[in-house]
């Protein structure tokens, strides 16, 4: 297969085939968790790092795997990284693994792990499908991260609250009050319904963005106004 070249394999991770965003896969975490920055970030790291670790050591076993066993076995390689990440943040982070519960170990279903496993490392050389996952779950974990934070601001009026969940007491302070100290909070946005709707501006702001570059790309190749052809004909030896 013929690999693509590496600016083209970032792009696609980060904005023309975002997972969250173009793709719509893994949406069930990312609508469930991102109800704060702190629980995006934990997601999205995790995440990255079963994507990135899945796709090489697919890419590595590639020509060792027949077709009609490629499938399971991409599943048990994934399901390890994911008990890799689970124990790591039972070990580190464990307030932070309380908080996102399930969502850890149901990483092993996500469809944009299992779908990049199987389309791209599982025929593509070991450098490409490393960018590959790394890009595809940073993509994803900016999309995490922009809903959080969104609905963090809107739910409670802060920002990086909580953030000694992921780093320890050294961010226990880092807690920006956005809103004012007598800010109510906005109950929807906390909810899974801000969620759906937070998640449905940014694939609606995403369009518009592609669709407004788009058409300033075909109005630069139309042909000026007051412009003629010229045919020329015969041969120049």
């Amino acid at each position: 297969m013929m690999t693509a070249p590496y600016g083209e394999i970032s792009r696609n991770g980060l904005w023309s085939n975002n997972p969250a965003l173009v793709q719509l896969l893994g949406l069930c975490p990312l609508l469930a968790v991102t109800g704060s920055v702190v629980n995006a970030i934990g997601l999205g790291l995790a995440t990255t790092g079963v994507l990135t670790c899945s796709n090489l050591a697919v890419s590595l076993v590639r020509r060792q795997m027949p077709d009609t066993v490629r499938l399971p076995a991409s599943v048990m390689i994934i399901a390890t990284f994911v008990t890799c990440a689970e124990l790591l943040m039972k070990a580190f982070t464990y307030e932070l693994y309380l908080v996102l519960g399930i969502f850890i170990p149901l990483i092993v279903t996500n469809c944009t792990i299992l779908g990049r496993a199987d389309a791209f490392a599982s025929k593509n050389p070991v450098l490409p499908s490393l960018v590959d996952g790394f890009m595809m779950g940073l993509g994803f974990t900016l999309v995490l991260i922009t809903i959080g934070a969104v609905r963090e601001v809107l739910g409670q009026g802060t920002l990086f609250a909580d953030m000694d969940l992921l780093l320890g007491p050294m961010a226990s302070d880092w807690t920006i009050s956005v809103m004012g100290p007598d800010y109510p909070g906005f109950l929807v946005a906390v909810l899974p319904p801000g969620a759906f709707l937070v998640a449905g501006l940014l694939i609606a702001a995403k369009n518009t963005i592609d669709a407004s570059i788009e058409r300033r790309r075909s109005q630069q190749i139309k042909v000026m106004p007051g412009a003629k052809r010229v045919r020329v004909t015969g041969k120049i030896t």
